[in-house]
Formats: C-alpha cells, sequence, structure tokens
C-alpha cells in the first residue's frame, strides 16, 4: 500500500484542488449576493473528481515514462518512481490506470447528475460529459500511447487549458449554469501558476530528458529561458486577480477583505528570487510542492476574503 500511495503522490492534489476552490467560491459569492442558494454536495462531487483526475494522470505518467524508460536516466528525484524502480510491475499500473479511468468516469457522471441532470439540463450534462472524456484522455496521454503530448513540448498548454480554464470555468459553470468572461481572469491566473509548477519540474529534469528524449518545453527553450518563462508565470496570477476584484468593484463597495490574497506577494516574490538564484537543475524540486501549496493558499484566500467578510 506505501508503494501505491507513494505513486499517487500526494504533493501534487493541493494545486488540482485550486481551480475547483476558485471557481465553486467566486460562484458561491454571485449566487449568494443575487440571493440564491448554493448547493455544497456538487463542490464535494467535484473535489472528488479533480482528485480522481490527478491521481489517475500520475499513475499514468508513473506507467508511460516507465515503460519507455524514461526514468532510467533521473537522478536525484524527491520521489522515485513506482514502475522504473521495480515496486510496482508495468502491469499492474496499467491496471490502476484503467481502474481509475473508470472511476473517473463514474464520479464525473455522478457530478453532472447532481449539477445537471436533476434540473433536466440535458444538453449542459452532455457537453459535460464530453468534456469529463477529454480531462481523463489527457491525464491519460500525457505520457502515454505513441505521440504523448508531453514528449512533444505541449505539456504546460494542456496544464493550463485543464487545471485552470477548465478546472475554474467548469466548476463555475456547474453552480451558476452561466458563463461570465471575466471568470477567464482567475482562471488564468490558475493555469499560469500549474504551468510553473510543471515547467519547474521540467526544468529539474532538463538533462535527464534530454537523454530520454522527452522533449519538453523547458527543454526546447534551455535552462535559461525557461527560467524566464518560470518567472513570468509566478509574476502574472496576482495582478490577474487584482483585476478581477477591481473589475467587480470590490474596491468601490468597500469589501476590502476580498484583497486579502494579495499579502501572497510577499512569499512569492521571495520564492521568485530564490528559484532565480538556482544553477543546478536537481535543486528545484523543493519548490514544486512550495508553488502548488501557495496556489491552493491563494484560492482559499479568494474563497474566503469573498464569501465570508
Amino acid at each position: 500500500m506505501t508503494d501505491w500511495i507513494k505513486a499517487a503522490r500526494l504533493r501534487t492534489l493541493p494545486l488540482s484542488m485550486s481551480g475547483i476552490i476558485m471557481g465553486s467560491f467566486i460562484a458561491r459569492w454571485r449566487i449568494i449576493e443575487n440571493g440564491g442558494t448554493w448547493d455544497w454536495k456538487i463542490f464535494a462531487m467535484a473535489l472528488l473528481v479533480t482528485l480522481l483526475y490527478q491521481i489517475l494522470s500520475n499513475f499514468a505518467n508513473d506507467y508511460g515514462d516507465g515503460i519507455k524508460g524514461t526514468d532510467e536516466f533521473r537522478t536525484g528525484k524527491a520521489e522515485s518512481r513506482a514502475v522504473a524502480s521495480g515496486r510496482i510491475t508495468a502491469g499492474q499500473m496499467k491496471n490502476a490506470v484503467i481502474l481509475f479511468a473508470i472511476l473517473s468516469f463514474a464520479a464525473t457522471l455522478a457530478l453532472l447528475y447532481l449539477a445537471f441532470f436533476r434540473e433536466n439540463l440535458m444538453q449542459e450534462f452532455y457537453i459535460f460529459v464530453g468534456l469529463g472524456i477529454a480531462c481523463i484522455l489527457a491525464a491519460v496521454g500525457y505520457t502515454v500511447g505513441k505521440k504523448p503530448y508531453g514528449y512533444l513540448g505541449l505539456g504546460d498548454v494542456f496544464v493550463f487549458v485543464f487545471f485552470g480554464l477548465v478546472s475554474v470555468c467548469g466548476s463555475y459553470f456547474l453552480f451558476t449554469k452561466t458563463f461570465d468572461w471575466d471568470i477567464l481572469l482567475p482562471a488564468t491566473a490558475i493555469g499560469m501558476l500549474s504551468a510553473a509548477v510543471l515547467n519547474l519540474n521540467n526544468m529539474r529534469d532538463i538533462e535527464s530528458d534530454a537523454l530520454s528524449g522527452k522533449k519538453t518545453l523547458a527543454l526546447r527553450l534551455g535552462f535559461k529561458k525557461a527560467m524566464v518563462y518560470e518567472v513570468i508565470l509566478l509574476q502574472l496570477p496576482l495582478i490577474l486577480m487584482l483585476v478581477f476584484m477591481m473589475m467587480n468593484g470590490l474596491h468601490t463597495q468597500g469589501k476590502y477583505y476580498a484583497f486579502i490574497f494579495f499579502i501572497l506577494m510577499f512569499p512569492m516574490t521571495g520564492l521568485r528570487r530564490k528559484i532565480m538564484q538556482i544553477k543546478n537543475p536537481q535543486e528545484l524540486d523543493p519548490f514544486l510542492k512550495q508553488v502548488g501549496i501557495i496556489t491552493l493558499i491563494m484560492s482559499i484566500m479568494v474563497a474566503i476574503g469573498l464569501n465570508y467578510f
């Protein structure tokens, strides 16, 4: 069981929850402001679905890199891969991927039943079923298959879309049944921070990926340019959230607690400075967890600032 828990890579789960928290509680704020009701059961199911997607992705990543031999070139990793190390066989991991794909789809159907089916919103139900299938395929397709997109330098794009746009905008729509253009600002903020985590991961593995033929965006850019890209990804999210709050007039309404998230400017500035000082790619590993936790904290602060003050 210990090997399976390690393979699930629990330190990646806070990042996956951030988009759901952001979208759900922005929706709650708007629903309550308009005198409506917010269904906590939809939120709980949405969290379960995203956690299943993340574990599915981690298992598929372990399996895909393991059977391709990518992990054989990696050294100094905080979490050694289960298939590459032999702790879990490729066959066992493949079965786990299939199992979690089924569980993820079943949980998705349950979530969409709560959000749409009971209200007879059939068009929305089927659209989101297709979106759920796309999420499952994206989770598996990062490293599995003949042409996995993670090996083509497209991982950043997919992470931005699914962790940011789909997660935030999708969870927002589950509650409001509408799409508002300004929700793209927090969705982009979460997407950029999620891409920042992936870029750090790929910068850390840049030397081993070059040997294994895994052409990530960080490898294509080179370490120095990937570092510039990382700084941009970490710089813009707070600005985007600030623009979102001001577009909604919260500063003119005296709701200053909504801006509590901006206190993260101080730890994020320090974090960027530390990352920029790194010369050895292997030393980037601790920052993956830190960026993930900051992303989760930002989502929680936005949720609290909008809803409970």
